[in-house]
């Protein structure tokens, strides 16, 4: 579904995917942001899951991410007023956050920002301050093909555990998702990797937007995750009174690796609201 936004955005076209399904602003909504250097489809079973079972599911594609229109954004606070935008022109009031590393940063700023706007937050593999070491900076800022590839490694409990990462004969799990990234860097713009990972290291308000949230809150945090490790994201989850933690067994990339799993988590979260 393309979307014309308004405001600060105007003239700027978002795409979102709907799940399979018609959207319907009536019914009880749900945004998945994904996170850096990727797009959409890293919640095709969780979004799909919830469009077919009442909800009107929002996967956007951030700007200059997959068919959004450029540029990207550089901050996390930019990216949340657009996600705010692109909720206004869907006609959704109110909905359920669900955001995936830089998208949990994006989810919880939206949550500050706009209260009223959010029915519940579910922030998966996220961790505050989202620090990135200077050594990928740099490597995104002059050799992306081989950022990918690093983040790529990090994001995957099995690979690290030396265990087969796939689901069925004839398919990788691994090498799904550095085929996205490389499909989504083909297509963006130059330094895209670099901007995102730029905006979630310089972003500096995680505390105070926690400190802020009031809604029901879900943590879904992987076991084997070395790029936002459990323990690092214990100053939001102690932050956020009442918040519900799940640990998955899995890396940074749980979506694809636990689909089934992190799928079970949000919906019983969803259920309770």
């Amino acid at each position: 579904m393309e979307l014309e936004l308004q405001g600060a955005f105007e003239g700027r076209r978002a795409w979102c995917y709907t799940g399979g399904r018609p959207f319907d602003a009536k019914l009880p909504a749900v945004v998945f942001l994904h996170g850096a250097q990727h797009e959409h489809s890293v919640w095709a079973l969780q979004s799909r899951w919830f469009a077919h079972h009442g909800y009107a599911v929002l996967a956007p594609d951030l700007p200059g991410h997959g068919q959004s229109a450029g540029p990207a954004l550089k901050s996390v606070e930019d990216m949340a007023d657009w996600v705010l935008a692109v909720m206004d022109a869907a006609g959704v009031g109110s909905a359920i956050l669900a955001g995936h590393s830089m998208g949990s940063l994006i989810a919880l700023e939206a949550s500050a920002r706009a209260p009223g706007r959010v029915r519940a937050l579910a922030l998966l593999g996220t961790t505050w301050p989202m620090k990135v070491s200077d050594t990928l900076l740099a490597t995104a800022r002059e050799d992306e093909a081989s950022a990918i590839d690093m983040v790529n490694i990090w994001s995957h409990g099995a690979l690290l555990a030396h265990t087969p990462s796939a689901p069925a004969p004839g398919f990788s799990v691994p090498d799904m998702n550095r085929r996205l990234m490389q499909h989504v860097s083909r297509r963006g713009e130059p330094h895209q990797f670099y901007t995102d990972f730029s905006a979630c290291n310089a972003y500096t308000g995680g505390g105070e937007a926690a400190a802020r949230v009031a809604c029901p809150t879900l943590f879904i945090l992987g076991r084997r995750d070395v790029m936002t490790p459990p323990r690092s994201a214990q100053g939001l989850t102690t932050a956020i009174p009442g918040a519900t933690v799940v640990h998955v067994d899995a890396g940074h990339a749980m979506m694809s690796e636990q689909p089934d799993a992190v799928l079970d988590a949000l919906a019983s979260f969803a259920a309770r609201i």
